[in-house]
């Protein structure tokens, strides 16, 4: 169960960066809101998954997870760039991620 956590707290990681981005600075209260309410969300998923998994495996796939998701959905919802450096970059990322679940020792 605590790899479905981990999951879904980085693609709670996902929403609230999005939720950063259309919040404006958090000038957009109903935004804001949701946003920080995803940030919860995403720290509880994380935390919960932490009490089986090692710190330094759940907080880099965490962020990986974030990391990569985000910059995949930028360039497919808000053109940002998509050069094969990014790209490269991001799938970079990806690997990380799944060498520190193929590693963790846990399963």
């Amino acid at each position: 169960m605590a790899w479905v956590y981990l999951i879904l707290a980085g693609i709670c990681e996902i929403g609230w960066a999005f939720g950063l981005k259309y919040s404006e600075g958090f000038t957009k209260v109903g935004v804001s809101v949701v946003t920080v309410i995803v940030m919860i969300l995403s720290f509880v998923l994380l935390s919960q998954a932490m009490k089986q998994l090692p710190l330094g495996t759940a907080y880099g796939i965490w962020t990986g997870i974030g990391a990569a998701g985000t910059a995949i959905l930028g360039i497919v919802f808000l053109n940002e760039p998509r050069d094969f450096i990014r790209i490269l970059c991001i799938l970079l990322i990806i690997t990380g991620v799944v060498g520190l679940k193929l590693f963790s020792g846990t399963r």
